[in-house]
């Protein structure tokens, strides 16, 4: 994957985090509706998994994730927990798999640039992921009872 590094990376973090707000909407336009966990499908993929880990009235923060062995508890690669600020409409990836935390991996809030660098980071997989997600046509039910999906 490519990686595109703008000059005026705040702004346009801001503009990567509202176009992650939408993408997310279109692909589960019922996001706001879920209560616990749905599965997304998409014929000859893998199962895409949306679990809300916290739900308040003007954000939620929910985890994203694939999971290709039909284990539950294996291989759910990649994954991005993420807050939605619902009245801002911006969605911001807060960690990955791989990743630890914004607020645990940057204790120095002095170090501004490398802040903005990992949470640019984050969020353009995210937007690369979405887009994946998208093209290849997952469909949510958040009606369907997650566990007899899993």
């Amino acid at each position: 994957m490519s990686y595109i590094n703008p000059v005026n990376k705040s702004f346009c973090l801001e503009q990567m985090c509202a176009s992650n707000y939408q993408k997310l909407f279109k692909l589960i336009p019922e996001l706001l509706a879920l209560k616990k966990a749905a599965v997304g499908v998409a014929l000859n993929n893998t199962p895409l998994h949306i679990t809300v880990i916290e739900n308040t009235p003007y954000t939620m923060m929910i985890e994203l994730n694939h999971c290709f062995n039909h284990n539950k508890n294996e291989c759910f690669e990649p994954s991005v927990k993420i807050r939605l600020y619902l009245d801002a409409q911006l969605a911001e990836v807060m960690s990955d798999q791989s990743r630890s935390p914004i607020a645990l991996a940057f204790k120095d809030k002095s170090l501004s640039l490398d802040i903005m660098n990992y949470k640019w980071r984050l969020n353009y997989f995210l937007q690369k992921w979405l887009d994946h997600c998208l093209k290849k046509g997952y469909q949510f039910s958040v009606s369907t009872d997650y566990a007899a999906l899993i």
